[in-house]
């Protein structure tokens, strides 16, 4: 009878590790030991991966050492896991012309992704020097963040290209923190 009870019911560690896959039944102490070292040197080749922007990469590994990982190891992998993914969706948006990645930075500026909008504006002045919308939305972007001399430059600059943007900036109540800057009031209003 003594045999029954033995097997009877599993205990609480195989239900928490029902998840990931069983390891080896002949495991020694020295086994586990450097199975763990193994996946602490991956664990770590994935974080640098993260760290340099290899989020595919990193997925990848971080999913493999998962099948093997130490339960201790399990949950922080998983959440390396979700960021990763996090991070390659968020840059897998796409956009057909200039004007739709400035259409969806304005909209990141508006609800204060500053740095998000920034990098949207600059990559569209990569590709078009000319942008003159990107430039008006960069001096937007400093005006919000309080960059007085990077606002009065980009701004500059943009109605360089465009000299409709000094009427359009002469509204934009987003200038309101520069507007008492001469510099400012003499860039829209050079006739005075």
């Amino acid at each position: 009878m003594s045999t029954k009870s033995a097997t009877a019911a599993p205990t609480p560690l195989n239900k928490a590790t029902a998840r990931r896959a069983p390891k080896p039944v002949t495991s020694t102490p020295a086994g586990d030991a450097a199975q763990r070292k193994n996946t602490l040197a991956l664990y770590e080749s994935a974080l640098k991966l993260m760290q340099t922007g290899k989020y595919e990469k990193a997925h990848v590994a971080f999913g493999q050492m998962l099948e093997t990982a130490p339960s201790d190891f399990a949950d922080r992998i998983r959440m390396y896991i979700s960021a990763c993914v996090a991070q390659i969706d968020k840059g897998s948006t796409s956009f057909e012309t200039h004007e739709e990645r400035y259409d969806y930075a304005i909209s990141l500026l508006n609800h204060g992704n500053y740095e998000d909008a920034r990098q949207h504006l600059q990559d569209i002045l990569l590709k078009d020097t000319a942008a003159d919308y990107a430039f008006y939305g960069l001096a937007l972007l400093s005006s919000m963040t309080g960059d007085t001399q990077s606002c009065i430059d980009h701004l500059t600059e943009a109605i360089r290209l465009n000299s409709q943007n000094r009427f359009q900036a002469r509204l934009d109540s987003d200038f309101e923190s520069v507007a008492d800057d001469p510099r400012f009031t003499e860039l829209l209003y050079p006739e005075s």
